[in-house]
């Protein structure tokens, strides 16, 4: 597998994974294992910024890209399978739109895993999402044909047991994974790509624990630009740049998420809720949250059956 270095390198618009495939970033649908066969999704150039609720493998078999995964980048062009940390931020920018795109990509919940704690030991045991060297690989030919022969059979499950089912797929394309054991060399990243990595891992670290006894203390594009030591003109530029977004719209995005989260997934009051994400008065997060998705938050909470 050859090497990328990505002094080019732009990413073209600042999208969650979910966006643009047929599920959503959030663990409010009714499902717990998801299989997409690539072939049937077109796949585009994001940047996955935020945590996700959900561990991928993406099983690549024809395709050429750019992968990143955290500080790490791999130039994707031959049979590849890779395995996602919901924690991790990573991006994937397509070589060659007019290349064949075929494989398989499978999501399955954090919830999921936690409920089955012989299923987490398994993925412990194998390190393929913790450990972020072994999380690439590249693929023989023996080990192309077994995982797409596994895909498919996960494809066709379905009724009460579709779970148990997919759950022991998964482990099988563990197993062929280490079995590989071709751990893909990384390239480089440039500085600049570095900076608007930190800028997210930050985002991530202040946004991650919050709670009505730990509130978000930074939320300005000011106090992110200090705290990364670098000039918020600078810093936002770069993110212009990378993301197509500048640095409020970001951090709007992600207290937005936030909200929605603790709207959905906690029975805190509105006063509790802002105030977690840096909102001293009620009122101040009911209007900034009506301003941007349209409803007040308890409107939002009452439609999703709260």
């Amino acid at each position: 597998m050859s090497v990328a270095h990505l002094d080019d390198q732009k990413i073209n618009l600042l999208r969650d994974i979910p966006d643009l495939f047929p599920v959503r970033r959030d663990n409010y649908q009714h499902w717990n294992i998801k299989i997409f066969n690539r072939e049937k999704i077109l796949c585009r150039n994001y940047l996955s910024a935020n945590r996700r609720g959900f561990y991928k493998i993406v099983f690549i078999n024809e395709g050429k890209g750019v992968f990143t995964l955290g500080l790490h980048t791999y130039h994707i062009n031959e049979p590849t399978i890779l395995f996602v940390h919901p924690n991790e931020i990573v991006s994937w920018k397509n070589l060659g739109l007019k290349s064949a795109s075929t494989g398989y990509f499978c999501l399955f919940k954090k919830q999921f895993v936690e409920e089955n704690q012989l299923f987490k030991a398994i993925m412990h045991k194998y390190l393929l999402f913790s450990d972020t060297g072994k999380s690439v690989i590249q693929l023989p030919k023996e080990s192309v044909a077994t995982i797409t022969q596994i895909f498919k059979q996960m494809e066709q499950e379905s009724g009460p047991f579709a779970d148990d089912a997919l759950q022991a797929y998964l482990q099988l394309i563990m197993v062929e994974g280490s079995k590989a054991g071709l751990h893909a060399k990384t390239g480089t990243l440039t500085n600049d790509y570095r900076q608007v990595h930190d800028f997210f891992q930050l985002l991530e670290k202040e946004t991650s624990a919050i709670g009505y006894k730990n509130p978000l203390k930074i939320k300005t594009a000011k106090e992110f630009a200090s705290c990364l030591a670098v000039h918020p003109n600078h810093l936002n530029a770069l993110l212009k740049k990378q993301t197509g977004q500048n640095i409020s719209t970001h951090i709007k995005n992600r207290l937005l998420e936030e909200g929605k989260i603790l709207l959905l997934q906690t029975d805190w009051s509105l006063q509790h809720i802002g105030h977690a994400i840096g909102f001293a008065e009620q009122s101040n997060f009911s209007h900034f949250f009506k301003k941007n998705i349209g409803i007040t938050p308890m409107a939002f909470r009452k439609s999703h059956g709260r």
